[in-house]
């Protein structure tokens, strides 16, 4: 096997520090750690532009290229909402119920947002320039999940405070339907997908935080765990590919970011402003944006920080023989 000075013509540089500035491929030797380090180019996270307001805990939809955030908690319920075109935030019409605790699903034209404090049946409908209240969830609650693909395709599933619930529940545009429940009732947890195939991610659930349930569209069925435990994480992506990012751990929050390939749960790279509460939104396991959300170990600050997974270079160490 040829040796690396005679594949690049010349040998492996000696550094105190990473480079300011390195090139894709470059590779150097770390002599205060020890490390052989390279410079790659692979999916992780990016910092973006900030949301307008700092909050956490409110109903999300759409994707990097266009997401909406609505609600959200700050000293109190708010109603405001903002819309994300790829690029920057803007302030959009409020909901007509300032909330917090809620959750959402659809896109940044077409959405719907549901469920949390103070009135946990409440559900309103985005058409991309207003409001409107339209029917109400049968089973109202909060720390609720949700996903869906517009105003009038939408799913809500668990919560509940005290009680925790599985309840899982249908939108068509006009009024919910209750269908089978999720196999273990739980409570802030991450979602992905549509009305008619989501995932269940991760949350406050007996036995434990790493259960993951998968909907058919008829019915829900437990599926591999995740590798790390976590309550008020994010999700995004559809069912066979999707992300699972930031939470609270045991002690404090998290930057963890997992991967989602239909079978297995991989390791990916960390946000890099660990947070929880935030929001989510991603079409599949390669495209995705984080935002707002609450850090530290006690909710006493709010973020307001955007981060977008996609195709970035980074420098890694790397194992030698």
């Amino acid at each position: 096997m040829a040796d690396y000075s005679t594949l690049k013509g010349t040998t492996i540089q000696y550094k105190s520090a990473d480079p300011g500035d390195p090139q894709l491929g470059e590779v150097w030797y770390r002599s205060d750690s020890g490390d052989v380090r390279v410079r790659v180019r692979q999916l992780g996270w990016a910092t973006a532009a900030d949301m307008n307001s700092a909050r956490s805990y409110f109903g999300d939809a759409g994707s990097p290229s266009g997401a909406l955030a609505a609600g959200g908690y700050d000293t109190g319920g708010v109603g405001i909402a903002e819309s994300y075109n790829g690029s920057t935030w803007t302030e959009v019409n409020d909901l007509n119920t300032a909330r917090y605790h809620n959750a959402g699903g659809g896109t940044e034209t077409s959405a719907v947002v549901f469920g949390g404090q103070p009135s946990p049946g409440f559900n309103e409908s985005w058409d991309g320039s207003t409001w409107t209240e339209v029917g109400d969830l049968n089973t109202g609650r909060t720390y609720i999940g949700g996903t869906g693909s517009s105003n009038t395709s939408a799913m809500a599933f668990g919560g509940g405070a005290p009680v925790v619930l599985g309840n899982t529940e249908i939108w068509n545009g006009s009024s919910w339907t209750e269908v089978s429940d999720l196999n273990s009732a739980r409570t802030r947890f991450a979602t992905a997908g549509t009305s008619t195939a989501a995932l269940c991610i991760s949350g406050i659930s007996a036995p434990s935080f790493i259960l993951v349930e998968e909907w058919n569209g008829s019915s829900w069925t437990e599926i591999a765990d995740v590798n790390t435990g976590r309550v008020w994480n994010q999700g995004s992506g559809i069912s066979t590919a999707a992300l699972n990012y930031g939470g609270s751990e045991d002690p404090g929050d998290s930057g963890s970011t997992e991967v989602w390939d239909g079978s297995t749960w991989t390791e990916g790279n960390d946000l890099n402003v660990a947070r929880y509460g935030h929001g989510g939104a991603g079409t599949n396991s390669s495209s995705a944006i984080a935002f707002g959300g609450t850090p530290g170990p006690a909710p006493t600050g709010r973020w307001a920080a955007t981060e977008e997974w996609d195709t970035i270079n980074l420098t890694q160490s790397v194992t030698t023989s």
